[in-house]
């Protein structure tokens, strides 16, 4: 670990040692135009137009010889923090929507998945780090960062990405662990069980040698027996120890894979839903907080790079 921050570190020096990078908005200041007047891209950066090369060549005359090797590395670096940035960005808001649209954050109720606590907390980190790297080559001072179109996206997009981070902080370290106790608070006698009620069933979800149990069409079936539901997952998407009804419209087959299960009881719920705990409410509160604040960074992305 402290190998891997030693790098980080001497990256970012090499980084701010370099010099700042040419095409700025300070300079659609000075000459009153629009970025597009000198990018091919009109939201600017990247490749220059004839005019944007004249007047690059004109305020930084291009040195005699090939590149210097620290030029060379700058841009490299500068290349490899955006490629990575934007595949980070595709993972992470990839995986917010795959679980709001498709697995929908109930499933997530009785206790944050391994899994996506470990890709959502290292695409956060990367995604800070890779976006400080970005931010140094594009804001040279703080009247470009607080005056300039850019800058003030940048800041809108900076806020909308902390108040993620803390929501997924207050998650994780907080809301996860009483999600994980209310679970393990609620285990059924295993002999002579013939009804389950949500919370009864969400304990037989196959961890720490629990049978794997899932409900369907007001039944519960033992999936113990399937290779298919190795870990309490079935292919690797719905966890046991729910309801999963809805879902068997998206499934490659029908009733009668399920119907093939042993059924061990029935499926009950209560007449008048109990109210969530305060913290169950929150836990749904943030994960569709988060949700609009996907579709809101990439309206910001969207004003940023064809408004």
């Amino acid at each position: 670990m402290k190998g891997i921050v030693t790098g980080l570190c001497l990256a970012l020096l090499a980084l701010l040692w370099g010099g700042t990078v040419n095409a700025t908005e300070e300079y659609a200041t000075q000459t009153g135009k629009e970025c597009g007047a000198c990018h091919l891209n009109p939201s600017g950066g990247g490749e220059l137009t004839g005019a944007g090369k004249d007047f690059q060549s004109r305020l930084h005359p291009a040195p005699s010889g090939s590149p210097s090797a620290g030029h060379l590395f700058s841009r490299v670096l500068r290349l490899l923090a955006g490629y990575v940035h934007l595949l980070t960005v595709i993972i992470w808001f990839g995986t917010i929507l795959y679980v709001h649209l498709i697995l929908k954050p109930a499933y997530a109720s009785q206790g944050l998945p391994r899994g996506e606590v470990r890709v959502g907390l290292a695409s956060m980190a990367v995604l800070a780090l890779t976006g400080v790297i970005l931010a140094c080559y594009r804001i040279t001072s703080l009247d470009m960062l607080l005056h300039t179109r850019f800058g003030i996206l940048l800041l809108i997009k900076v806020g909308l990405f902390c108040i993620m981070v803390g929501s997924a902080l207050v998650v994780v370290l907080v809301i996860g662990p009483r999600l994980r106790a209310k679970r393990n608070d609620v285990a059924p006698d295993f002999a002579d069980k013939s009804s389950f009620t949500p919370d009864e069933l969400a304990f037989f979800d196959g961890s720490e040698g629990r049978p794997i149990y899932f409900g369907y069409n007001g039944k519960v079936y033992d999936a113990g027996a399937s290779r298919l539901w190795k870990g309490g997952k079935h292919a690797g998407r719905h966890p046991a120890g729910q309801d999963l009804s809805e879902f068997l419209s998206q499934a490659p087959h029908g009733e009668d894979k399920v119907a093939a299960m042993p059924c061990v009881g029935r499926l009950i719920r209560d007449a008048v839903a109990p109210a969530r705990p305060l913290h169950e409410r929150v836990f749904f509160f943030m994960a569709y907080m988060n949700l609009i604040m996907v579709f809101a960074i990439t309206l910001v992305v969207a004003l940023w790079r064809w408004w």
